[in-house]
């Protein structure tokens, strides 16, 4: 994920670059300093912009350099384990192919590409299911969850991240599409009622057979006073 962070840290300024132009320096050197760095073992500064000075700058004796305080708003991007994730396949290897999200790569080894066994044509840089025939090429767009993390503070771009593609959701973007469509054109079911309870049809009433005719000649009982 990505967040905006307010950070506070020290510049050197070269003594060659001391000079009338101090905030476009600053701003320079601050970008030179910070983005591409792991910062607190998590987090990677993509950019950072608004650098200003604070108060005055410092001498160190025996450098010519001054060591100026300075504020600055930072984007930093985060991956997080179980974090859903797109990107573009960047290269195909016998383990698996990588795949660039953000500015990071992470690697989908060949047993979490798919349902499916696969074979691997690193020569062409393509991956083919043995028997849904689905492929991936450099530049095809997947989506994918992580699933493993690493991260390296001496080379970020070196990090270990694990991805995965088989759980529903995932996968190459046209495949994704693709499962939609087939659940959208499958017949809508009986409607179920509400609270999902079952509604019995009620039992037939039975009829009241009519009052019994006394026979002829006999006389009807007299009703009690």
């Amino acid at each position: 994920m990505y967040l905006i962070d307010h950070r506070r840290d020290v510049v050197r300024i070269p003594p060659a670059r001391l000079g009338p132009q101090l905030e476009s320096v600053l701003t320079e050197l601050a970008q030179q300093q910070f983005e591409g760095k792991l910062v607190d073992g998590q987090n990677l500064t993509v950019m950072i912009q608004a650098v200003t000075p604070i108060g005055e700058g410092h001498i160190i004796h025996g450098d010519g350099g001054v060591y100026q305080e300075v504020e600055y708003s930072a984007l930093m991007f985060r991956p997080e384990i179980q974090e859903v994730v797109e990107g573009s396949i960047v290269e195909i290897r016998k383990f698996g192919a990588f795949v660039r999200f953000g500015p990071l790569d992470g690697l989908l080894h060949v047993s979490q590409i798919m349902d499916d066994r696969v074979n691997i044509d690193e020569h062409n840089q393509r991956v083919i299911g043995t028997e849904t025939k689905r492929d991936l090429k450099v530049g095809y767009k997947v989506r994918a969850r992580v699933v493993s993390l690493s991260l390296s503070e001496i080379s970020p771009r070196d990090s270990r991240i694990g991805l995965t593609m088989r759980q529903p959701g995932l996968g190459r973007l046209e495949w994704i599409a693709e499962a939609h469509k087939k659940t959208e054109a499958k017949p809508a079911g009986p409607k179920r009622p509400p609270s999902g309870k079952t509604v019995r049809p009620a039992a037939p009433k039975a009829a009241t057979p009519p009052a019994a005719k006394p026979a002829e000649g006999v006389a009807a009982p007299e009703k009690a006073a």
